[in-house]
């Protein structure tokens, strides 16, 4: 289908002038994913200290419990910022994401436990992880928007598997700074002080990419598209309920997508440490490992959606995640030989599963609501799916019902692929599809 949204006159510009957007726009994904990773990867450190109990698994679900609250402000600041973005522009909201970002990494870095100040220590943290939750609710939809409008006709795909690679840049560089840190640190001290190192990385890192991001170009008003003055909030809502089916779309696509993630790089490393004590060195490596082979192949992904179209790529391979999921269930004891197949045959699906949601997303609304509707499902499709899929994991396991959460994967990706093709039957997706 040929293209219904007008081009920017960035995507003009020389190649390298793309190149340099990527790296900016893609290295703040990077570092919004790795700070938001390192926390469910730490979360078997962080709930002894900010939520003792006699348990240390329920400690590690308490944990997780504020991972999956940070997840329920994503609507909120889909809702404020991605209003913002479609109104007044996408450059001054990326670097709102990213410095607010920094600003909470700072926060847990230097964070005193429950038994320095009480009660205070959990609800700080909390606090926390919600401004970190108002950030990456407009992140991803607002690269996402940022992609389409920027990439030259026939290579949507391809620059948006590049995004997927950053974010997958973030996530292995989670857990392989997680890795670095307990090789080097003892035991006891990672415990107490040790598990603070990665997030002080990640506020260093944050630092850089808000200063490249300065020079990012705006790509809101196209040439076809420009306005004497930016549209009301009213429009830009009354569009979003326009494209409502769409909405529901991506809630579930994105749902899909997530859900997924978060049983692999959360989930599973955590039922790993937590439930099954698995030695925390190995399973950092195996996750590190783990990412950098969906990182691999996220660029393959790209250049094969472009050449067969996107559509037909992602209901291709989100109908053959379907099956694949129940591979979780082979991980039902301790073993690290098979937490290590496990995580290793979850690669392809992950990369499969990855690599287009965005860009799908993005696909399914115009761009004068683009941010604010992508960003709405977005948020809502992660708080509701994504942030509780751990928590989920561990939950149907400890009541021995394993075979529960495949199920339950499996049947949003296929409803994701029923919305996406009522949409698609629709005409109404609106890049080169």
């Amino acid at each position: 289908m040929a293209s219904l949204i007008g081009r920017t006159p960035v995507a003009t510009k020389s190649p390298v002038s793309h190149r340099r957007a990527l790296l900016a726009l893609g290295g703040g994904n990077a570092v919004e994913w790795y700070d938001w990773m390192v926390y469910g990867l730490l979360a078997s450190y962080i709930g002894p200290l900010y939520f003792p109990s006699d348990s240390s698994v329920s400690e590690t679900m308490s944990a997780l419990a504020v991972f999956a609250v940070g997840f329920a402000a994503r609507p909120l600041g889909a809702i404020v910022f991605g209003t913002l973005a479609d109104r007044m522009g996408r450059r001054a909201v990326m670097l709102f994401s990213v410095g607010s970002m920094v600003l909470s990494s700072v926060i847990i870095t230097v964070l005193p436990s429950h038994e320095s100040i009480g009660l205070w220590a959990g609800v700080i943290l909390l606090a926390s992880r919600i401004l970190q939750g108002l950030s990456t609710g407009i992140e991803s939809p607002l690269n996402s928007a940022y992609i389409v409008e920027l990439a030259p006709e026939g290579r949507t795909a391809r620059f948006g598997s590049v995004i997927s690679t950053y974010v997958q840049v973030g996530i292995v560089g989670a857990s392989l700074v997680c890795f670095l840190t307990t090789s080097m640190v003892a035991p006891d001290a990672m415990a107490s002080w040790g598990w603070r190192i990665p997030f002080g990385v990640g506020a260093v890192g944050g630092l850089v990419f808000l200063w490249l991001r300065r020079a990012l170009p705006e790509t809101l008003r196209t040439a076809g598209e420009r306005q004497a003055e930016p549209a009301r909030v009213g429009q830009v809502w009354a569009e979003v309920w326009q494209h409502r089916l769409a909405l529901l779309t991506i809630v579930f696509v994105v749902a899909g997508a997530q859900a997924i993630q978060y049983t692999w790089t959360t989930g599973l490393p955590n039922l790993a440490r937590s439930a099954y004590q698995e030695d925390p060195d190995t399973v950092f490596l195996v996750s590190t490992l783990a990412g950098i082979c969906v990182a691999a192949l996220y660029p393959f992904v790209g250049r094969l959606a472009d050449r067969k179209r996107i559509s037909r790529t992602f209901i291709a391979s989100r109908l053959a995640v379907v099956p694949l999921v129940f591979v979780v269930l082979a991980y039902q004891r301790p073993g690290m030989a098979m937490f290590t197949v496990v995580m290793l045959a979850g690669a392809p699906v992950l990369a499969f599963t990855m690599a287009l949601y965005n860009t799908v997303a993005a696909t399914l609304m115009p761009t004068s609501c683009r941010v604010t509707g992508v960003g709405l499902g977005y948020a809502i499709g992660v708080a509701g799916f994504g942030g509780t899929a751990p928590y989920l994991l561990l939950w149907f396991q400890d009541l021995g019902a394993d075979w529960a959460f495949p199920v339950y994967g499996a049947v949003l990706c296929l409803l994701s692929v029923l919305f996406y093709g009522s949409v698609l039957r629709r005409g109404a997706v609106r890049v080169g599809s």
